[in-house]
């Protein structure tokens, strides 16, 4: 038995799926105690869109540290916040025409989902919540209430109560109209729902298993929204921070949600940071009434503000990632194709797609057999069915491509030896 197994407690996850002690990191590359080398396709779970250890942001922290820059403020004023804020403005919000006041939460994204569930109760007086089916919010009893995994929600203890759950777009074969339902229900007098305060959804669900909704849907839940004086939440945890080539993925789409929720990759460095953006009108907290001893990581204000100036200066880097992100499309669709029979599905949008394989002890082979073969990928869905691929956003296209060829010989190796059976 390793001291892991017999000191570090049984809900460890990634370590049973990935059996390898890691030392180093750089990159695109997670290296292991044996020197084995690793493409990392999990990036921390959305955390490392710049890669490991990215030296620009290296730089910028190391420098910081080495003048004795505060580390830990709780929410006092540092320079270091000041330059986050002005340059988050400048470089994120101002050019997307976006006016947010930004809250600084616990560090992790259930903490910025927590606060932003808080402000709908408050701003509405009302206590429901609408959210979706496969949504993963978190795991702190607000936001795990709104996320839809039961396994997930055995875990609470106590009832999960005031959420109101639809089908997500597209579930059913979009046989089921989820706006057109929930619309009836608020307009209907004797209606057995009380009206919410807020609708909470992710553009493109992760861990739900890379459901993708469509613009259409995303402008009329908007407006469904205002119709009945409920906040629209995006949950930006995953999908933020330039993941499906914008810095949001609600862009495209056009809208502009009452709240946003940001975490993994908002430090840029895998530093945890969270924050909720809220419209300036429904900023009514009184000073202390949501607090965090961690609100105040400087660090991550550093590599963060250095992360805007670098990577969203300009269109540049965007234009890579879509770039990027139709070359694993390409290549997924290949595989799809390949396997047309078998009815595997490729799912997802920008730099976190995947493939459907409808059964999650394939997708489970799939990821060992890669794993083994020095690529690290993760399984996604209500049954651990989908293959998730979520590399660094600043991958090279060679690096890419032996990745995806990897991880296609990994499939051909299980899908074979699963028909040999």
């Amino acid at each position: 038995m390793s001291l892991f197994d017999g000191i570090e407690s049984n809900v460890a996850f990634y370590s049973r799926l990935y059996p390898a002690v890691f030392n180093s990191s750089e990159g695109v590359y997670i290296f292991d105690v044996q020197n084995r080398r690793y493409i990392d396709f999990l990036a921390g779970a959305g955390s490392l869109n710049y890669g490991h250890n990215n030296p620009i942001l290296k730089k910028k922290l190391i420098s910081y540290i080495e003048s004795n820059g505060v580390t830990h403020g709780l929410d006092m004023m540092t320079l270091a916040k000041k330059e986050f804020l002005s340059v988050f403005h400048e470089k994120i919000l101002k050019p997307r025409n976006l006016s947010y006041i930004v809250q600084f939460t616990g560090p992790t994204g259930t903490n910025s989902v927590e606060a932003a569930l808080k402000i709908c109760r408050n701003v509405t007086g009302r206590q429901n919540i609408i959210a979706f089916t496969n949504a993963f919010h978190g795991v702190t009893l607000g936001s795990l209430a709104v996320t839809g995994g039961r396994f997930y929600r055995a875990a609470a203890g106590v009832p999960l109560n005031n959420v109101f759950r639809l089908p997500y777009d597209g579930e059913h074969d979009n046989s089921f109209d989820s706006i057109n339902y929930i619309s009836e229900k608020l307009t209907t007098s004797n209606s057995e729902i009380d009206k919410p305060a807020g609708v909470i959804v992710e553009v493109l669900q992760g861990e739900g298993g890379l459901n993708k909704a469509s613009i259409k849907w995303l402008q009329e839940l908007q407006e469904l929204c205002k119709r009945h004086g409920m906040l629209l939440i995006v949950d930006e945890i995953q999908t933020g921070c330039g993941r499906t080539g914008d810095f949001f993925s609600f862009e495209k789409a056009r809208i502009y949600p009452d709240i946003v929720t940001l975490a993994k990759s908002l430090s840029g460095y895998g530093l945890p940071f969270a924050v909720a953006l809220i419209k300036p009108c429904y900023d009514n907290w009184k000073p202390g009434q949501h607090n965090g001893t961690f609100r105040g990581n400087n660090l991550a204000f550093v590599t963060a503000t250095e992360t805007f100036k670098y990577y969203w200066k300009n269109s540049e880097f965007s234009e890579a990632v879509v770039h990027k992100s139709l070359l694993i499309k390409n290549r997924l669709k290949e595989i799809t194709d390949k396997y047309e029979k078998h009815g595997f599905q490729h799912k997802g949008l920008g730099m976190m797609q995947g493939i459907d394989f409808m059964d999650g002890k394939v997708v489970n082979e799939i990821c060992r057999n890669a794993f083994l073969k020095g690529v690290i990928v993760e399984p996604c869905g209500p049954t651990s069915n989908v293959l998730k691929i979520l590399p660094p956003l600043i991958i090279d296209n060679s690096c890419l491509h032996k990745a995806l060829d990897t991880i296609a010989d990994s499939i051909d190796e299980v899908i074979n030896n699963k028909m040999r059976c």
